[in-house]
């Protein structure tokens, strides 16, 4: 169920100069949010935006009726979003598209895999799997340590690893060259630049390890009704926003591939 609600802000904050977070809060009751999920964020006072903005979940307290939101400034829409302060209203529609398989075995090892924004939604996911019982492995990756941001938040959900290009915060070299990368998983799952999240893709599917992917395709509507945000699958052209963004790889050859 789609909602479009009014959240105040109860705090912002500052990650270096690419990154920010928006703690949210609803005085009503909140729909459940999955990990995966993402929302469309009205952006105000921007004569040069005229469409919302979609933003991954990154994490839900559903008791406390707020959500919170990792943006990265990447254009007029994020960078007006990032001068809101406390107090400031923010209006999304929610929650929107497929998210991420949850229900795995208590017991069950997972691996995670996430770099730049793609980051945002695997702290929700981390949760939820702990939760769950499932054992995490957690790997960030960034061209260097500050494009790797929020990663002490992950500490508490399973084994943290992080790679960077540069070498200057663990291990040196791509995701998929980390040591963690190469154990066995009963399932992995990854957001982040499409290169890297084909690569992990066809590691999985040589693997033949179940693998999820979160699409990042310019999205516009978040309804499946503008098809600005289509990508080819193996079942034929399908909407991200909709669809997805979370896909399973088996259908995502064609993807893949490429």
């Amino acid at each position: 169920m789609k909602e479009i609600h009014d959240f105040t802000i109860l705090e912002r904050r500052s990650y270096g100069e690419h990154y920010f977070s928006l703690l949210l809060k609803h005085d009503g009751p909140m729909p459940e949010v999955l990990p995966g999920q993402f929302v469309e964020v009205l952006v105000e006072n921007e004569p040069s935006v005229m469409l919302r903005r979609p933003i991954s979940v990154h994490d839900v307290d559903s008791e406390a009726g707020t959500l919170t939101l990792l943006i990265q400034i990447v254009g007029q829409g994020t960078r007006r979003l990032s001068t809101l302060s406390v107090g400031d209203r923010l209006n999304l529609v929610y929650p929107l598209g497929h998210g991420f398989t949850t229900d795995l075995p208590a017991g069950s090892r997972a691996l995670l895999v996430g770099g730049g924004a793609g980051i945002a939604p695997l702290l929700h996911l981390s949760k939820v799997l702990k939760a769950n019982g499932v054992d995490c492995t957690i790997i960030l990756g960034g061209r260097t340590e500050s494009l790797i941001p929020v990663r002490d938040a992950f500490e508490p959900f399973g084994r943290l690893c992080v790679a960077t290009d540069d070498g200057s915060l663990g291990h040196k070299g791509l995701v998929i060259s980390h040591p963690a990368f190469a154990e066995q998983y009963d399932m992995i799952y990854t957001c982040g630049p499409t290169p890297m999240m084909k690569a992990v893709a066809r590691s999985a599917a040589e693997r033949g390890t179940r693998c999820e992917v979160s699409l990042e395709n310019m999205m516009a509507c978040g309804v499946g009704a503008c098809l600005c945000c289509v990508t080819n699958t193996d079942q034929g052209h399908r909407c991200v926003c909709k669809d997805g963004p979370v896909f399973d790889i088996s259908t995502m050859k064609t993807w893949y591939a490429e």
